[in-house]
Order: structure tokens, then sequence, then C-alpha cells
């Protein structure tokens, strides 16, 4: 057998063994893909993982799989995809949360920065600074003054101590030199619902949540945590605009996968999440979501995620529930 013939009978070896990395690449997909989800069915995060790997299967003609892996707030299903071969089979729903905020409060068993590659930031959106009705104040200014006069009196959601929303509304209360008493809660519908009964006062909630109460009156929607005003609530001012400039709480959604996935797969599918929520049929179902459709770069995504690992570390040693 001459050299090119051993050559070429190596590199057919390599491609069925599925060790040629380029060539291996250039064939992908060629079963179908698992997008891991660190939530449960029917949350955010699981709508959001469904629309895109419904665009992607039609693209790329595979099966894209949603498999929702809950628990340890997305650290379980973050570890699994860290752990997971690097061959564009497998790829994170990731969240802020898993990212840069667990392991910024706790031990985690993977690296948020060395474990993965990001491929595109699909979207985000912000909270809601949300009071009860019996609050008497229809702004943040009027809050912020009502609060003050009151100190440690009113109380507010905390869905796990160091979480996000925990963290966001302490970052908030430090900015109004406000002092309020936290009530724990371990996630689901039971927060607001104590917020609309009354029994709890404030709540940083998930614009999504909170979507369905806009016009019910139920709540007081004062304001929101992105930089403008969020499209779905349009008479709903940002933090920014209403005396706290700077303050910004983005949670976003996007694809990550195992590091070391081929740069070939990550580019393709980046591609695509792109054009697909540039799809107005696509954008539609993301906006009701409340998501803001963004569809970035992985380079992008990957400076928003180095942004936000040390703010979200500094925040929760702040807040002193930083376990390291």
């Amino acid at each position: 057998m001459n050299t090119r013939r051993l050559s070429l009978a190596l590199s057919a070896l390599l491609i069925a063994l599925g060790l040629a990395g380029p060539t291996h690449a250039q064939g992908w997909p060629q079963r179908p893909v698992r997008i891991v989800v660190p939530y449960g069915a029917g949350g955010n995060t699981d709508t959001i993982a469904r629309i895109i790997a419904e665009r992607l299967g039609e693209v790329f003609g595979r099966q894209f799989v949603v498999e929702n892996r809950p628990g340890a707030a997305g650290a379980i299903a973050a570890d699994a995809v860290a752990r997971a071969p690097a061959d564009g089979y497998t790829l994170l729903m990731a969240t802020l949360g898993e990212i840069a905020i667990v392991p910024a409060v706790t031990k985690t068993s993977y690296d948020p920065a060395k474990d993965f590659v990001p491929i595109s930031n699909i979207g985000t959106n912000p909270l809601v600074l949300v009071v009860h009705p019996g609050i008497p104040a229809n702004t943040v200014a009027e809050f912020v003054d009502y609060a003050r006069r009151q100190p440690e009196k009113l109380t507010y959601v905390a869905i796990g101590a160091g979480s996000l929303i925990h963290l966001s509304t302490v970052l908030f209360l430090k900015q109004a030199g406000l002092e309020m008493v936290p009530v724990m809660y371990k996630g689901g519908t039971a927060p607001l619902a104590d917020v609309v009964a009354g029994h709890v006062n404030v709540f940083f909630a998930n614009l999504s949540i909170v979507l369905p109460q806009a016009t019910s009156g139920a709540v007081r929607l004062l304001g929101v945590t992105s930089e403008k005003r969020a499209p779905q609530l349009p008479n709903v001012p940002s933090l920014a605009e209403s005396g706290f400039p700077g303050f910004k709480v983005l949670l976003w959604t996007g694809l990550m996968a195992p590091a070391g996935t081929p740069r070939e797969i990550v580019d393709r599918i980046a591609k695509e999440v792109s054009l697909a929520v540039k799809d107005p049929k696509i954008a539609e179902r993301l906006v009701s979501n409340g998501i803001d459709p963004l569809g970035s770069t992985p380079a992008a995504f990957a400076a928003t995620i180095a942004a936000d690992i040390p703010f979200w570390s500094e925040t929760a040693k702040a807040a002193g529930v930083q376990e390291r």
C-alpha cells in the first residue's frame, strides 16, 4: 500500500471512530443533539429551549432533544454538560444563574469560565420591581421614601439565599439605603401569590412571571432592571431612569457547549440561532415569554459572561452569602 492509500485509509478510520476533528465536525450532526435544560419542563428556560430546538432541528435535519435536568439551582445540568464529550451532541441551555451566580455562592464541580464554550446569547430579560397595591407608592421614588420611614418593617421575596432574585434585591436595597426583611422561598408560584395576597410586600420578579398580572391591578409594577424600558411594559420606567443610574440586572439565556467543542460546530449553531431570533414568528414567541431576542456571536456572549462572573462574585461577597 503506497503512502497516499495509507493516508486515505487512516483518514477513513479516524472518521469512523469519530476522531478526525475538522473532518468529523463537517459531518455534524449525524445523530440527535441533546439540549440540557437546568430547570423543569414548562418554565421559561424550557420554553426558550424548545423554541430554539425546533428551529435547529429543521435547519440541520436532525432532532434536537430537550432534556430537563433540574436541581441544585442549575448546577446538576451544568456539571453534566461540562463532563460530556466535546463533540457537539450535548449542549447546555444556560442561564446567568448556574454560570455566574451559583459558582459565586457555593462550590461547584465545574468551572464556568473553563469548562464551557459560549455559543450564542439567545436573549435577555429584566426583573421587575413589584409591590402589593396596599403600598402607598406609584413610583420608585415614592416607594423608597415610604420604605425609608419603615426600616425593617417591610418584607421582600428571596428565592433562596444567594439566588439572582435575592442578590438583585440586596443590590437595590444597598443603593437605596433601605432595610427590609427577607422571606425565603424555594421557587414556584407561591412568591407572587403571597405578594398578591399581601403576605409579602416586595418582589423583584422575572418579567415573564408578572406579564399576566401587568394590567390586572393585583400587583403594582414600579420599575424594570434593564437600562431601558422593556418593550412588553412600555409604561413601566427603568430603575436607571427612576433615580438609580447605572442599575442594571439582566437575566440571559443562551446556548453553551463543553469546552473543546469544534469551533466549526459552535459557529454553525451560533449563525442559525442568530437567524432564528430574527424570524418574526420566533421573535414574537420569545417576546411573549418576556425575552428580548438577541442571538449574539460566541465572542459577544463570552464577553458578557466574562463581565458577569466577577460582578456577581463581588455582589455575593457583599451580601454575605459567599461560601468561599
